[in-house]
């Protein structure tokens, strides 16, 4: 009994080992089929460029046959691409957010208070590294707040209006176009609002823990 549940538990693994493997020799097909139509080269020309013959070349491009990374090596070489191009779409299984212009999640921070608006522009759940990108909006009804403080470090590029901006014991007068990155430990935020309405995109790096 237990031989028979230990052969039918490896033959499993087997068959999901077999289609995985699949999977990826199919994957490397539509990408060397794809790179050697871009570069308009027929599969004799590629297997000349390679090394490889051509009858290779046909097994690689129907999924017949496992490449060894030399033969990875060799194909990427011959199509003037990163080895990790074949790849491409291996690994699709992976979180995204898009935000549509206009759209966001309005959030409520230390500065809402004041009249400061944040619209996150995207979150990646069970990160302890991404990046939390905020498109924060100030108006007439908007009073200044350079308290902020937080591990990490944060990135504002100003999109319209004029302000100064405080972090530490520097000021920095900031228009569109300016940028600013810096420690998120040291105070910071806007002292003067001189040109309003003001949208800055703040970006922060949580510190990975």
């Amino acid at each position: 009994m237990m031989n028979s549940l230990g052969e039918e538990i490896g033959a499993t693994n087997r068959t999901a080992t077999e289609e995985a493997a699949g999977k990826l020799e199919r994957i490397i097909a539509g990408q060397v089929r794809h790179y050697r139509n871009a570069e308009g080269l027929s599969s004799a020309e590629l297997a000349a460029r390679t090394g490889l013959s051509k009858a290779m070349i046909s097994k690689i491009e129907t999924a017949s046959t496992s490449c060894s990374l030399t033969t990875l090596q060799r194909l990427a070489d011959g199509l003037k691409i990163p080895v990790t191009a074949l790849f491409r779409g291996a690994d699709t299984d992976r979180d995204a957010t898009f935000t549509k212009d206009g759209q966001g999640s309005l959030t409520v921070r230390s500065g809402t208070q004041h009249g400061h608006e944040y619209r996150v522009l995207g979150t990646l759940k069970g990160r302890t590294d991404a990046l939390e990108p905020t498109l924060v909006t100030l108006t007439d009804a908007s009073d200044v707040f350079p308290l902020f403080q937080h591990p990490g470090t944060e990135f504002i590029y100003i999109l319209s209006g004029k302000m100064i901006y405080g972090h530490g014991a520097y000021e920095y007068t900031m228009e569109p176009g300016d940028s600013l990155l810096l420690d998120g430990e040291g105070p910071h935020g806007p002292l003067e609002l001189l040109d309003l309405p003001i949208r800055f995109l703040a970006i922060a790096a949580r510190q990975a823990h």
